[in-house]
């Protein structure tokens, strides 16, 4: 079953996803109903989906300490990378 839904949204954001829409070959509705359907559907299943089975198989390998800093750490590695 469908229903009718109204939407506040600004007009230059209405266009640009009309235009996204068309180029795209969907309705704005179909591509409303699809973008609620994700946001709303975030079960582990969907998330593993999601992930490459590559990365999966990875997930655990490595055991950090709790305050593992991995943004220090990888400004470091970048820093050392280009310094070069």
């Amino acid at each position: 079953m469908t229903t009718k839904l109204t939407l506040t949204i600004e007009d230059k954001v209405i266009d640009s996803a009309k235009r996204y829409a068309q180029k795209k070959g969907k309705s704005l509705s179909h591509l409303v109903e699809n973008y609620l359907k994700s946001i709303t559907t975030e079960t582990k299943e969907n998330k593993e989906d999601s992930i490459s089975p590559k990365v999966l198989k990875l997930m655990g390998v490595i055991k950090l300490p709790n305050d593992f800093d991995y943004k220090s750490e990888l400004g470091n590695a970048l820093s050392k990378k280009h310094s070069k």
